[in-house]
């Protein structure tokens, strides 16, 4: 990853998971904001074998580390048995470890010491805005994304194709999580196509030829690899009827892509809507995670209207905030009435909708239009509660 770039992400004081999709820069930023501590891979393989055949022998070169030194153990996933070890000495020696790793299901799966109380939970996302600075562009990242392993590659539509090959050989393979891989195959170009819509799971399993049992646990895969996210339906009981599904995303729109097919062409006009709309959800998700800028986040929509949703309603405390996402300028009734049937909802600080327009401006009944360079600086400003 190119050295220009500074992320967001700070380092605590304390022990920390530090999970993210593969190619995000964990291992990168880990290096620049550790660079003298004892640094295990295990993705070398040699270290992997000794490991797993003797876990002991990691307490042996612990021993040899100062007390109160850091400790990084890469891609701890593969031995979660290690982190027995990782507590003991976190109690016995004040060591602190950063602990990286790209999925958290074998975490979860193999009922893992998860050091609770011990180890904050960190997340690495995409390339932000704010980190990529004047190389920003929102075109670009909405063709091919912001992964960072893709973004300074020297072709992106090589990498985003290496990508979604690397992802099913070594994060789907290697923990043998799926036995059907041609049928998961099929199910992750479904799985892109389906990017910022309801999630519709007898739907999925139809057009990918699987059970809707077998896509229920794709969908897991998906999410404890830290490659989607599921939106969940908000009930503001405002004398409608809510919908209770939730919506899928793919944590970054050239990774969505790629999973359709090959990215040769920009995107198509009707892409760019789900696109844009994803792409603002995963960043405020970023600083969701750095900055705790709020306590639960989902999306609006009555269930009978079509047309009627706000993209994101976002709670801290008894506060909230609704935002609408339209790829156009919002000229239109329409692109207002989300916002505006939600009005009514208790503690509704502010309606914001994020659009294409070259100007901010309030409308009559108080919704703040706002460009999309106008919404990221206030996001990351910390603007965006009143």
């Amino acid at each position: 990853m190119s050295q220009a770039y500074e992320r967001i992400a700070r380092l605590p004081s304390q022990s920390f998971f530090l999970l993210g999709p593969r190619g995000t820069g964990k291992s990168s930023w880990i290096r620049r904001a550790l660079p003298d501590a004892q640094r295990f891979d295990l993705l070398d393989e040699a270290l992997y074998q000794s490991l797993l055949a003797r876990p002991g022998l990691l307490a042996d070169e612990l021993r040899a580390v100062p007390t109160g030194s850091w400790v990084v153990l890469d891609e701890i996933q593969r031995l979660p048995n290690l982190l027995n070890e990782v507590q003991r000495f976190i109690e016995d020696r004040r060591l602190k470890f950063a602990l990286l790793g790209s999925s958290a299901r074998k975490l979860k799966r193999d009922g893992a010491n998860l050091l609770a109380g011990r180890a904050l939970r960190l997340e690495m996302h995409p390339f932000l805005p704010a980190e990529l600075g004047s190389d920003f562009d929102l075109d670009r990242v909405l063709a091919e994304g912001a992964v960072p392993v893709v973004w300074t590659a020297p072709s992106r539509k090589d990498a985003l194709q290496a990508y979604t090959r690397l992802y099913l050989r070594e994060e789907i393979q290697a923990e043998a999580t799926v036995r059907n891989l041609p049928g998961f195959a099929r199910f992750l170009g479904i799985a892109g196509l389906f990017h910022g819509q309801t999630l519709n799971a007898a739907g999925l399993a139809r057009d990918a030829g699987v059970s809707r049992t077998t896509v229920l646990g794709y969908l897991e895969v998906l999410e404890d690899t830290l490659l989607a996210f599921r939106l969940p339906a908000f009930e503001g009981k405002l004398r409608v009827r809510e919908r209770k599904h939730p919506k899928f995303y793919v944590f970054d729109p050239g990774i969505a892509r790629a999973l359709r097919g090959p990215v040769d062409v920009r995107p198509a006009r009707e892409e760019i809507g789900p696109l844009l709309e994803g792409w603002i959800l995963a960043v405020i998700r970023a600083y969701g995670h750095h900055r705790e800028l709020f306590d639960e986040w989902a999306y609006w929509s009555p269930a009978e209207a079509r047309t009627t949703e706000v993209d994101l309603v976002l709670r801290r405390g008894r506060e909230y905030l609704a935002i609408e996402v339209k790829a156009g300028r919002a000229e239109s009734a329409d692109d207002f009435a989300g916002l505006r049937a939600i009005a009514e909802l208790k503690g509704l600080r502010r309606r914001v909708l994020v659009c294409t327009a070259e100007r901010a401006r309030t409308t009559a009944d108080g919704i703040e239009v706002l460009p999309v360079a106008r919404f990221l600086t206030e996001l990351h400003g910390d603007r965006l509660w009143p």
